[in-house]
């Protein structure tokens, strides 16, 4: 006579397995956080407004206000019992899939050492924005400050002119990298100096100042 097996243990046994499964594919999520160009960019022209005399810098982060997560999908039946298992894995799977792909986040520029940084770089700037004008430095591709030109400025200030591009410089530096370390990614150090190069140009710059394009050739703005 043949055993019948009980049909709560069947529904058990593949709320068991579905539950097993979708462990085994949380285990293979790869969290990927790209690097926020969008929100690089606001951070810059904030920081370049402060430095050149802009807009003041804000309180805080950059981008807009976060939504709020939507809520979970309806989960389907393991017939007609669902397992608390089963729907618990299912809305951490959810929460998790979509979130490591649309995630963007914003840029926090607010830290003491950034503050820091963008206030010792606007009192510079003074300084060095007469040197721009007659096109003794010029912007770099890489997002610093060069001597272009050191004839164009009068010799006794030529020495100032060194000091000043390099203590810029040093202050730059340590900008994108400060940024990268403020929002939990120093990774992000070289992607965040390429936004500034090409926004200290773009938004930075006045008509007549020297900058490097891509080649490494001056070009005037």
């Amino acid at each position: 006579m043949a055993t019948t097996t009980p049909a709560p243990f069947v529904n058990t046994l593949r709320a068991v397995r579905l539950a097993a499964a979708c462990l085994l594919m949380a285990a293979c999520v790869t969290i990927n956080v790209y690097f926020p160009a969008a929100a690089a960019e606001k951070a810059a022209d904030q920081i370049i407004d402060a430095v050149t005399g802009g807009l003041p810098m804000g309180g805080g982060n950059t981008g807009g206000s976060r939504s709020n997560s939507p809520s979970a999908p309806p989960l389907s039946r393991v017939d007609e019992e669902p397992s608390l298992l089963v729907v618990a894995v299912g809305r951490v799977l959810y929460a998790m899939v979509p979130a490591a792909q649309a995630a963007e986040p914003n840029l926090d520029i607010s830290s003491p050492e950034i503050r820091a940084l963008t206030t010792s770089m606007n009192a510079r700037f003074g300084q060095l924005q007469k040197y721009f004008d007659a096109g003794v430095i010029g912007m770099t591709q890489d997002g610093l400050v060069e001597v272009r030109d050191a004839n164009a400025a009068p010799l006794p200030e030529r020495a100032v002119v060194t000091r000043l591009v390099a203590e810029d410089n040093r202050d730059r530096e340590a900008l994108y990298n400060e940024i990268a370390k403020a929002n939990g990614h120093p990774e992000w150090a070289p992607d965040i100096r390429k936004t500034f190069a090409r926004r200290w140009v773009e938004r930075g710059a006045r008509a007549g100042w020297y900058y490097q394009t891509a080649g490494g050739a001056w070009a005037q703005k």
